[in-house]
């Protein structure tokens, strides 16, 4: 996202001197592709090539300095790299984009979404895939360092962003663990339901179903498109043509709109509390 902030930047700087990207390219001795690659984030750019690009533009000092500071953001590490060895691929990115969201809204029709997870809970979760994905020992453990350290910088940061979540209700029965494991998971999610930028909402199963669709989460930011995420069993897509997210967006609401309020949702999630406590 901070180079995709920084090539946004280059690019309007770009066209508001009517230049194509070819000829920038070609005024500077690149290769066109190399001019694209950047403006898209999918390179990263040097010092030198901002500072080329901007002498180009005829920026003044100020817009260099900001240019530069985008730059050095970009190559800021995120969080989430000291897991890299252990997280799909897929998902690193997604938490960094996660980490420049604004709004996160989410779908689970299955377990307890990871924002949301215990301890125990997560490290059953995460067992559970072990007879079909290969994890060692390590990469459980690491996995679930990497899950609570994503909840303390996304929910507990200065400035968190709004998460809103509907979960179906049958994530609250499913087992993963011990009673005790699932008993503590729904009490840790009414602890965290009342947090004020939090909002959990639950689909009871009498309700009618409004979209047949797998989880998903949206993220809103600030001054880029939305994007939607899909996890699968060995990989993950994002979502960005404007029209599918606005669909998902779309069904969001629907889903939204069907579930129990925030209210209702606790005291169901306190029923099952009790039920996993017997």
């Amino acid at each position: 996202m901070r180079r995709l902030k920084l090539g946004q930047e280059l690019r309007q700087l770009r066209e508001r001197r009517s230049m194509t990207g070819a000829k920038a390219a070609s005024e500077l001795g690149w290769s066109p592709s190399k001019v694209s690659r950047i403006e898209a984030a999918k390179t990263k750019a040097s010092s030198d090539d901002v500072k080329a690009l901007a002498k180009l533009y005829k920026v003044d000092d100020r817009k260099l300095g900001e240019l530069l500071g985008l730059l050095m953001d970009a190559y800021q590490r995120g969080w989430w790299e000291d897991y890299e060895g252990t997280l799909p691929g897929a998902y690193t990115r997604f938490l960094g984009l996660e980490a420049e969201a604004r709004v996160q809204r989410g779908w689970e029709p299955q377990v307890v979404p990871g924002l949301l997870q215990t301890e125990d809970y997560a490290r059953e979760v995460i067992l559970a895939t072990r007879g079909i994905v290969r994890i060692t020992h390590s990469g459980v453990r690491s996995r679930v360092e990497a899950r609570l350290d994503r909840q303390q910088r996304v929910l507990h940061r200065p400035d968190p962003c709004t998460l809103h979540v509907v979960l179906d209700e049958s994530a609250l029965m499913r087992r993963f663990g011990e009673p005790s494991v699932m008993r503590a998971q729904m009490e840790h999610l009414i602890e965290v339901s009342v947090l004020p930028h939090v909002c959990v909402q639950v689909l009871p199963l009498e309700s009618l179903h409004p979209v047949n669709t797998g989880a998903f989460i949206h993220l809103r930011f600030a001054a880029f498109d939305d994007v939607v995420y899909l996890e699968q069993l060995y990989n993950a897509r994002f979502v960005e043509d404007l029209e599918l997210v606005a669909g998902y967006e779309t069904a969001f609401n629907h889903i939204r709109s069907e579930a129990l309020d925030e209210n209702e949702s606790r005291v169901l999630i306190q029923r099952k509390a009790m039920m996993w406590g017997r």
